[in-house]
């Protein structure tokens, strides 16, 4: 289907589908039985300028926006959801920095970022604060020049493979959410130490760790906006971001479907491939019409999404301002209702059809050695980072009740 991709777009889809067959499928098995972040596929991604896609060219990126993001984030995730993190949560965690830093935050920052010299990961998620991110416990006071972070994040995608960390902290307990403030910590800052790995279901080839912060002074000049206007640049960044793991939902289910259909066009039953069997041939149609109109509603909302983020980047750029500030003149509310939308569709696509392809092959796919199994695996995440599902659903409902009582309905 076409969806109005231009050109730089169209390259995009092109580089990343040659680089996920030739580099990532003969890795994804390996890499997923050892659990280990890949060193190789890192520096593929360097070569290809994977971590520059969405950056401006000032800092060395290709300034191909949220929509290059995403299509790269499906063409990746369609052979292998784990090895696609590296460059996926880089993004992820660098979102919020490029969001509301300085001028003289991104010339620190994003050259590395966006050449993939250095890696960065978003550490929100704590033991008593997931789905409430409001409820975190991790705190930084203000001592003189720095902040001094005590407090524990997990389930930290890249873990130990990072070199820059966007915290999300409390610089005022009392006043709760509006204490909450975006800190950016350097990996080898003393008192910053890691704890355990975790062990997974799925995209176990990208390290997942503890962050543990005790007595670390970090410089306020790694402060990104205001002290109390975290929460607000976390809001923002999911917005943004939740189209990226629609976007690899929606490679997950591709992909299962990839290795579905030719081997259900060759295995024969009764004299005949079993595709031909009714049954089968209509939960194939419905599982492709559903992975294609998850893919449908990603880039419709991407692109308009770039509308409005490519200007606010370039003015931030040529004002010397943050991108937020930019953003806030030209864009009339939030994507927080689309993005949910999103990400509740194609995670729950992804799952579906992962699962329905793994019974449509039979005990097949239930082996190591079929991929599917695999794709079913990486599937659940989606409907659970960044907002689980029913997150999503809430955040949904609210906009649609705000929506109506506006009108008077």
């Amino acid at each position: 289907m076409d969806y109005a991709i231009n050109e730089m777009e169209q390259e995009t889809l092109n580089a990343t589908r040659e680089l996920a067959q030739k580099k990532l499928k003969p890795l994804r098995a390996e890499m997923d039985v050892k659990e280990q972040f890949s060193k190789e596929m890192y520096e593929e991604f360097r070569k290809s300028a994977m971590f520059g896609l969405w950056l401006p060219e000032k800092y060395g990126g290709l300034g191909g926006g949220i929509t290059c993001l995403a299509m790269a984030f499906e063409e990746l995730s369609r052979v292998c959801a784990g090895l696609a993190l590296t460059p996926g949560t880089s993004a992820l965690g660098a979102i919020p920095m490029f969001l509301a830093a300085t001028p003289e935050q991104r010339e620190r920052w994003c050259y590395d970022l966006a050449s993939g010299k250095k890696l960065w990961a978003f550490a929100l998620t704590e033991p008593e604060a997931g789905s409430d991110a409001t409820a975190l416990k991790t705190t930084a006071i203000k001592d003189g020049d720095f902040y001094v972070v005590n407090g524990t994040k997990h389930f930290i995608s890249t873990g130990k493979e990072a070199d820059f960390y966007t915290v999300a902290v409390n610089t005022n307990p009392s006043r709760g959410a509006r204490g909450i403030s975006l800190l950016v910590i350097e990996k080898g800052t003393p008192g910053f130490s890691f704890g355990k790995k975790e062990e997974k279901m799925g995209i176990r080839t990208n390290p997942t760790y503890e962050l543990i912060f005790e007595n670390v002074r970090v410089p306020k000049e790694n402060l990104l906006g205001s002290e109390g206007r975290g929460l607000l640049y976390v809001q923002e960044t999911l917005d943004y971001s939740r189209p990226g793991v629609a976007a690899q939902a929606v490679g997950i289910a591709q992909g299962a479907l990839d290795e579905t259909i030719p081997y259900l066009r060759t295995r024969k039953q009764f004299g005949q491939p079993i595709i031909t069997f009714q049954a089968l041939a209509h939960k194939v149609a419905e599982l492709a019409a559903k992975t294609e109109a998850g893919r449908a509603l990603v880039y419709n909302l991407t692109h308009r999404m770039d509308e409005e983020f490519l200007p606010a980047v370039k003015a931030a750029l040529e004002n010397n301002t943050t991108v937020h500030d930019e953003l806030k003149k030209i864009k009339g509310g939030r994507w927080t209702k689309y993005s949910a939308m999103a990400k509740l569709f194609c995670a729950n696509t992804a799952m579906e059809v992962a699962d329905e392809c793994v019974t449509l092959c039979g005990g097949v796919a239930y082996m190591r050695d079929f991929p599917l199994e695999k794709y079913m695996r990486d599937a659940k995440i989606t409907q659970i980072y960044e907002g689980t599902v029913h997150i999503q659903k809430n955040e949904i409902a609210t906009a649609l009740i705000k929506e109506y009582a506006a009108k008077g309905e």
